[in-house]
Parts: structure tokens; sequence; C-alpha cells
């Protein structure tokens, strides 16, 4: 399996990339299906059934106007969200859906898109089934994904854990598979990783789209960030929390630079900006997920306007790097909250951050793996008990501890040579084994911890 830092960082819709952008991205997957099987306009009926950490927190995580804007034809990256509920009030009003965004069918949601969630398809816990009917309802095609975190979906029957968008075959100068082999090739072919990251990404496409898919990326958080610190009011759902980031930015503007932490304020400003647009279903970078989209835009931004001499390619490098990272995480456990609980969320998005602070800054090699090492090593453990099922509670304010910790494990390594007891390699096998152990309550179920402590209301 090869897998691009591109993959890694991806622009969506909010709030969920496993629970809205993956189930998203399936349905309209099943659509194409449809088509490439010749059987689309036969069909009269679709029936849609979540298990697992989708039925049992789908209704939160928006899976379910995911799945019916995915039938539409629909995918996060080029969805306008601000058209989202004009659109869905329709089709629930009049009880259709418009199948591949041409073809006109009934659909009752209560009927034809059902919540089992005392089930659990083998495989993962983000599964779900859909099954096209024709009009004398006998199945004509049925499939099942899985929805595996970060957006990425594998089908039925695929090789275990190869998203559908994997690239095979590719021969890369550069290969590897753990954080050592990183830091060998750094050694050999004396370059930062983030030239080696730059030298694999090569093979798919030249330097100009590159550095184009990167300001891509960067203008989006920047975008998500600056949207998060105009709106004010109440996020959506049940819980009536208020939006913070709007007004504390104010406050601090007003404050002037006296405080000596300004700095970790701001910080907390721009994760909860972000996090907020995720919870109101807005535009985020995966980063890796979107529960966890407001630690990298946050650290980056608190490079480009704290630390001196701070240009573009320094962001560049930060982006990089942290998608090596990333891809050490996805290819050697999971970035999945309902795999590894928050750890491989807001952990995983720490230690990327932290690697890609450290490397922004003129770290060495060593350094950084230091830094993505620190970064997780105190995350480990970390429990997804979301309140309500909503990205609300604990995870906004999760994305501003997860920040600012980041910073503090980059200033740690920045301040080290590079040796340490623990390594990145030994920290990530020790996070998917803890992931593994985990109770499922405590897996992106709402079944336990603050999910269970915290009345609704």
């Amino acid at each position: 399996m090869s897998i691009s830092i591109f993959d890694i960082f991806k622009v969506g819709i909010g709030p969920s990339s496993s629970h809205t952008m993956g189930p998203m991205r399936a349905a309209e997957r099943f659509v194409r299906t449809l088509e490439e099987q010749g059987c689309f306009d036969d069909v009269h009926r679709i029936a849609v059934q979540l298990y697992g950490s989708l039925a049992l927190t789908g209704k939160g995580h928006c899976t379910d106007t995911a799945t019916l804007l995915g039938l539409e034809g629909a995918l996060p990256d080029q969805i306008d969200p601000d058209k989202v509920q004009a659109r869905l009030g329709q089709i629930r009003e009049q009880g259709k859906i418009l199948l591949g965004g041409r073809r006109e069918i009934a659909f009752d949601e209560v009927l034809d898109l059902l919540f089992l969630k005392d089930q659990v398809l083998p495989g993962h816990s983000n599964g779900m089934r859909i099954t096209a009917l024709d009009k004398h309802f006998e199945p004509l095609l049925a499939r099942e994904y899985f929805s595996i975190g970060g957006g990425f979906i594998v089908e039925s029957g695929e090789q275990e854990d190869v998203p559908l968008d994997a690239r095979e075959n590719t021969i890369f100068p550069y290969p590897f598979s753990s954080a050592q082999e990183l830091l060998d090739l750094s050694q050999r072919h004396h370059l930062p990783i983030h030239e080696l990251i730059r030298g694999n990404e090569r093979m798919w496409r030249p330097d100009a789209e590159i550095q184009s898919e990167l300001d891509r990326l960067w203008i989006a958080m920047q975008d998500c960030v600056a949207r998060g610190l105009r709106q004010e009011g109440v996020l959506p759902g049940n819980l009536k929390v208020r939006r913070r980031a709007a007004l504390m930015a104010r406050n601090l503007e007003e404050a002037g630079i006296s405080d000596p932490l300004n700095a970790m304020e701001w910080v907390n400003v721009w994760a909860l900006a972000v996090n907020e647009e995720n919870a109101s279903g807005g535009r985020v970078v995966t980063a890796p997920t979107n529960g966890a989209a407001g630690v990298i835009p946050a650290v980056l931004h608190y490079y480009v306007n704290f630390i001196p001499g701070s240009d573009v390619e320094g962001v560049y490098r930060f982006l990089l790097t942290a998608g090596a990272v990333g891809v050490l995480y996805k290819r050697n456990a999971s970035i999945s909250g309902a795999e590894m609980g928050c750890q491989g969320e807001v952990g995983v998005a720490c230690s990327m951050a932290a690697a890609g602070l450290a490397a922004a800054r003129g770290a060495t090699p060593e350094q950084v793996e230091n830094a993505a090492e620190i970064g997780m090593e105190h995350n480990l453990g970390l429990t997804c008990d979301p309140v309500g099922g909503l990205v609300q509670i604990p995870c906004i304010e999760r994305n501003a501890m997860g920040a600012v910790k980041a910073i503090n494990a980059a200033s740690l390594a920045r301040r080290g040579d590079g040796k340490h007891s623990v390594s990145l390699d030994q920290v990530i096998a020790t996070m998917r084994q803890t992931g593994l152990d985990m109770a499922s309550n405590y897996k992106e179920t709402s079944l336990g911890g603050l999910a269970v402590n915290v009345p609704e209301c």
C-alpha cells in the first residue's frame, strides 16, 4: 500500500471524517458501481444499514445526512456546506433522492436508513451495507463498506486496511515503513525528512503540483480559522454548546500582548475556531481526521504569527513532515477513533504537529522524530467518548489541548540532541496495542466515559 500525504490531508466537511466523509464517499462509490454494473436505471429503492460506531453515534456525526448526499453524488471536497441543509430539507420533505444527481427515486428515511446499534459487521466498527432494489424489491446489488478513519474507506472483501484510493506498485526513491527507516534514509542521502517525502510525492505529481496542493491545504486551513473567528451563536445539536472562538479572539485583541501566555491563548482560539466550524458541518482539512482537525492549523498559525523568520517554506516543511508522521500511524496502527480511541485522532494530530513544527524551525531529523514521539507518548490511552454522539464535548477543547501539547513537545525535542529512550516506532506500536486493549465503550460509541456521566441537556 502506498499512501500519499495528500491522502492524510484531505479537504472535506464536518463533523467527522470517519462518520461523515467516509459514508458520503462510500454512498457515492456505490452509485458509481451501479452505473458500472449496468443496473443504475433499474433501481427502484435504496436500503442502507449502519452498524457499530456508525449506528451508535451516527446521528450526532451526521452519518445519515452524509449518506443521503453521497447517494446523490456529492463528495466531501466538492459539496458546498452552505447548501447542505437546504438540500436535506428538500429530500426529507419530498421523500425522494436524486440518485447520482440525475434520477429521482423514493426514499423513506425511517424505513430505508437503519441504525443497527446492537450489531457490528466483521472487519471494523464503522460498517455500513447498501443495497439497491428493483421494482419488485429484489436485490440488484449489495455492498458492504468500512469507514476506517480520516475519510478512508474499504469495501468488504478487499485487502485489509487498503483504502479504495490507494496507489499500488509505486516504486519510491525513498521507501520507508517505519520512523527508523526514515532516519536511516535521511542519514544515507543527507536529506531532511521533508525532502525525502517531497521526493516520494514526485512519483505521483510534479513539484509545481506538490506546491499547489500544499498551498491549497494551507489556504483551506486559514479560511477555516477565519470563518470560525467570524461565527457566533450555538452549535447544532441538543447540547446547545456556544461558540467561543470569536469572543475569545476579540478579548485577546483588546487586551494586547502584555500577558506572557498570549501566544498560547491564540493557539487555543485558533484550535477552537476550526473545531467549532467542524462541529457545525463547515469545511475543514482532515489532519489526520476531522475530530482532530484543529491541532495542526492552530500550531501552523502559531508558527506563522509568533516565530521570528517564519515563511512559506517553513509551512511546506511543516506539512510534508507532519504528513510523513501521519503516514506512519496510518500504516502501522490506525487513525480511527472507533479503533484507537482519541489517541488515534488528537494524539496522532499532536504527534504530527510536533514533528511539523520542529521541522519548520530547523530541527534535525532526530529531533523531529523525538518531537513526534513526545507528542504521542503523553496522549496514550486517550479515550473517544463524545457526549451525545456530537463532535463537541470534549472534542473541541481537546484540540486546543493537543495543539499546546504539540508546541511543548517540539520545544522539548529541539532543546535535546535527538537521543531518547522511547522511539517513535515503539510509541506507535504501543498506541496500537493500547487501542486494541481499550474497551469498545471508549472508542466512539458514546457508551462510556463523559458520554454517560455528563447529562445531555
